[in-house]
């Protein structure tokens, strides 16, 4: 048989289960695991490193809060404070624009600053003033020797502790009442003073007529 009676067989492909085709598909896999690896890698948790300017902003940030959380209820504390000497000063200097008032003063004000006004008592006077260091109590009336010592009594003193020739009411009470502690009277005061909480009563007397005494009574009480 000569050469040109020989078939020529066509070369087959490797078929998918053929070792080639194994060994040709690990090489693939091997490579393309190994590439995606190497850039997993290069990335790390895929977070930049924090920039520095980041950190010293957002600690600025939080530096600022704090102070603010601070500084605004101290400020308003000392606005208040101040708030409330104005409004106390306000409230004295009314007083003594206004006078005292011609009225009894409630039952619940005379317990709370333990002026017991006696029920025969004439040409009653009051004033209140309330601040953030003390509240006082004014009062002016006129009444009998018998009504004196029953006032006197009741505020936990008596006419023995009464010294003559003594005014107690003080210059600032004085300024603010409008009342008038001059020569030509006879004169007689006490202070009978209490633990806090309870008020301490400063008190003067006018005897000048025993049998019918003008009283002059500051109560202070300090919160």
């Amino acid at each position: 048989m000569t050469a040109a009676e020989h078939h020529i067989v066509p070369r087959q492909p490797p078929t998918s289960g053929s070792p080639g085709s194994s060994g040709s598909s690990g090489a693939s896999g091997s490579s393309g695991s190994s590439g995606s690896s190497g850039s997993s890698g290069s990335s790390g948790d895929g977070t930049p490193p924090e920039d520095r300017r980041r950190v010293v902003r957002r600690r600025l940030i939080t530096l600022t809060i704090i102070v603010l959380l601070i500084g605004i209820p101290a400020g308003y504390l000392v606005i208040s404070a101040g708030q409330s000497r104005r409004s106390g000063k306000d409230k004295e200097a009314e007083a003594a624009a206004q006078g005292l008032r011609e009225d009894w003063p409630s039952g619940m004000q005379r317990r709370i600053f333990e002026l017991p006004i006696p029920g025969n008592a004439q040409g009653v006077q009051y004033y209140e003033t309330n601040n953030w260091k003390a509240s006082r109590m004014y009062v002016k009336f006129r009444t009998t020797s018998a009504g004196l010592d029953r006032f006197l009594s009741g505020v936990g003193t008596g006419r023995a502790a009464l010294e003559t020739g003594k005014v107690t009411i003080g210059e600032r009470d004085i300024k603010i009442t409008g009342w008038y502690f001059g020569p030509g009277v006879d004169w007689a005061g006490t202070v009978h003073k209490n633990k806090d909480p309870r008020p301490t009563q400063t008190i003067t007397v006018n005897m000048t007529d025993p049998a019918a005494p003008v009283v002059y009574a500051v109560s202070a009480s300090t919160p």
